[in-house]
């Protein structure tokens, strides 16, 4: 069965990604923040992260890197709701330190459980 971590800060968020996915059939993962995450897939390496870029503790850019930097091939799917400068400017950063699809808050079902098909086809 084919594993997917989330990691995110917002509690109904992480619920409303579960409930889609596992609905799809994939078992998921859930952390609260980036800490917490990077300690899950480091015991438990699943078949792709989806993180939020904008989490106390530990942000989604340092998670992404130091899951790549451990993980190279690691595959990771970037969320952001913005902020005070906009998601696009963290979803750009976030590809470039290699996440594979990105996505802008609120999410929308479809394009959610196409860039997850996509990325594990």
């Amino acid at each position: 069965m084919v594993r997917i971590l989330i990691i995110d800060d917002n509690a109904e968020l992480r619920k409303l990604l579960r409930q889609i996915l596992e609905g799809e059939g994939y078992e998921v993962l859930e952390a609260a923040d980036g800490i917490e995450g990077l300690e899950i897939y480091k015991d438990e390496p699943t078949d792709l992260v989806i993180t939020d870029l904008i989490m106390p503790e530990k942000e989604g850019i340092e998670t992404i890197r130091e899951l790549k930097m451990d993980f190279p091939d690691v595959k990771i799917i970037a969320m952001s709701g913005g902020g005070r400068i906009g998601p696009e400017s963290y979803l750009d950063m976030a590809q470039k330190l290699g996440a594979l699809q990105t996505l802008t808050k609120p999410l929308d079902r479809k394009e959610l459980l196409e860039a997850v098909r996509y990325i594990l086809k």
